[in-house]
């Protein structure tokens, strides 16, 4: 095998992807990333960078950028559960306090410019055919430049950032776990025309709906709905569409006085499951090894999360000599920690069970607290733990012993 060209390979440029290969260039390493799109281009996204994701972004000098390209800052949110409307804002979370929902257009060639100033090497338009391998170590990847000939790149490591369906995942077998099926599809599209002054949360039976400002002056309307009402939504989109947003308060009129700018896009493939991360010479991240159900928008943050937990343990493991399997492992379970929590209550909220006693008496006692309230959107952000927030010495703090003692009584109740 020949002298290894790179120290690490990144398959997939999109978000997981060019944040590796930026924080891996900024650490001086020999980074090669390619992609089969050619950027700027568009992906289905729920396009939502939750808060903690935006820490990452300010942190990695990036979210003035983001600001400056017109993406706009969401810091009021109101959700409305049919039952109650909260309203309230973003906790302040590690210097910034607002989500953005950047078009992917944006967001992702704004990475990967950032990954070449970074010193990293991109090939856009690039389709990797096979891994390459040294007896069970993947030590490259072979492909081609669209319309050029075969070419082998090797590599210390290769990384799968390259989405749910990975090439990179399924050459190495990696093993699936907490898999469950999609319960859920996902429906949405731009519009011109419709004022919105922050982010907008809707619950209805069967159906979820986010409504954010994005780029360009326009709004983005996200409809979430049963995987069993799929067949009848594919037959009428956008009549099961804006019937679903009629629903919600008087969104669908504001959005019917507007105008739709773009085609709708419509998915029912919104799986759920960790992938096995690691192995001899190659590494996954972002979608390729853990995807969740796109009902609480955090799959571009849990890109971020996870690619600055891989960065240290890739930069270790090389530094340390021989360690970088070890390194890995550490990986996969600082990542499977972190994502655990928010993945459960990802499930929850997909199942679209109706509300139990204990979340009726909950929200109802959220209704007169606005500092709960804030608290309470922290936790939908991935800003603040759900243990902490329901622990009973937090819960008597922001709503009182009155309504933690209905609340205790529901939960009682409802076991």
């Amino acid at each position: 095998m020949p002298a290894r060209g790179y120290d690490v390979i990144v398959v997939g440029s999109r978000v997981a992807g060019a944040a590796t290969a930026m924080l891996l260039g900024r650490r001086g390493l020999r980074v090669l990333a390619v992609d089969r799109a050619r950027f700027p281009s568009d992906t289905l996204s729920t396009h939502q960078v939750q808060v903690p994701g935006v820490a990452r972004l300010h942190r990695w000098g990036l979210l003035e950028r983001l600001a400056a390209a017109g993406t706009p800052a969401s810091r009021d949110i109101r959700l409305d559960t049919g039952d109650v409307v909260l309203a309230g804002r973003y906790p302040g979370y590690q210097g910034v306090d607002a989500l953005y929902s950047p078009r992917r257009t944006l967001l992702d060639a704004l990475l990967v410019d950032a990954a070449r100033e970074a010193g990293a090497e991109v090939r856009e338009g690039f389709d990797v055919d096979e891994l390459v391998r040294d007896r069970d170590r993947v030590v490259g990847v072979r492909g081609r430049q669209r319309g050029g000939s075969p070419v082998t790149e090797t590599a210390s490591l290769v990384i799968g950032a390259d989405g749910k369906r990975s090439t990179v995942a399924a050459g190495v077998r990696a093993a699936v776990y907490r898999e469950r099926p999609a319960s859920t599809f996902a429906c949405y599209t731009y519009w011109s025309g419709v004022a919105v002054s922050g982010g907008e949360f809707y619950q209805r039976p069967g159906r979820t709906v986010a409504v954010f400002p994005t780029n360009d002056g326009l709004t983005i309307a996200y409809v979430a709905g049963r995987a069993t009402d799929f067949p009848a939504f594919r037959a009428d989109v956008e009549g099961q569409y804006l019937g679903t947003l009629d629903g919600c308060g008087d969104l669908g009129a504001r959005v019917r006085a507007g105008e739709r700018a773009e085609r709708f896009r419509l998915t029912p493939d919104v799986p759920n499951a960790f992938r096995v991360p690691h192995g001899p010479g190659w590494a996954l991240v972002g979608d390729a090894g853990l995807v969740m159900d796109p009902i609480t928008g955090q799959g571009i943050g849990n890109a971020f999360r996870d690619v600055e937990l891989l960065v240290e343990a890739v930069t270790t493991g090389l530094d340390s000599g021989g360690r970088l399997d070890a390194e890995l492992a550490g990986y996969r379970a600082r990542r499977d920690a972190a994502a655990a929590p928010m993945y459960d209550l990802t499930l929850d909220l997909a199942s679209f069970r109706p509300p139990r006693a204990v979340d009726r008496e909950l929200f109802a006692a959220l209704g007169e607290r606005p500092a709960a309230v804030d608290q309470f959107l922290g936790v939908l952000s991935g800003a603040v733990p759900m243990s902490r927030f329901r622990s009973p010495g937090n819960l008597l703090r922001l709503l009182g012993p009155r309504a933690l003692v209905r609340i205790a009584a529901a939960d009682l109740l409802r076991r």
